[in-house]
């Protein structure tokens, strides 16, 4: 299945989940209520895990091309782009915007390692 395609539907099952949860959280038990974040907690992970996947193919390229890992002006653009979704989702951008410093910093460890230069190499 193509990537984007993967992505697109991830995001969608996680929609769903959070509608259905917004919808039906008065009539839901809080055990109930705690598995529908578990549920979106394992989908995050797994899309992290993609992430972290993409990042070793961003390094095979970043190494053949003799690119610098950290990026500054691709990492602008992506803490932007998800600071102004945040707002759109009524999510606090500034958190959002945290947390995608942590990915982006895993992004080019990761990168770091499949180099050969990461710390746990």
């Amino acid at each position: 299945m193509d990537f984007l395609l993967l992505i697109a539907l991830a995001f969608w099952l996680v929609s769903i989940t959070f509608m259905q949860m917004r919808g039906n959280v008065h009539g839901m038990s809080l055990e109930q209520v705690r598995a529908e974040i578990s549920l979106v907690d394992t989908a995050i992970i797994r899309l992290i895990a993609k992430r972290q996947e993409l990042a070793d193919r961003v390094a095979e390229v970043k190494r053949e091309g003799g690119i610098a890992i950290h990026d500054e002006k691709r990492t602008a653009v992506v803490l932007e782009s998800v600071s102004r979704q945040a707002v759109d989702h009524t999510i606090d951008p500034v958190a959002v915007r945290k947390i995608f410093e942590i990915l982006i910093a895993m992004s080019e460890e990761r990168q770091r390692q499949c180099s050969g230069e990461g710390k746990l190499r």
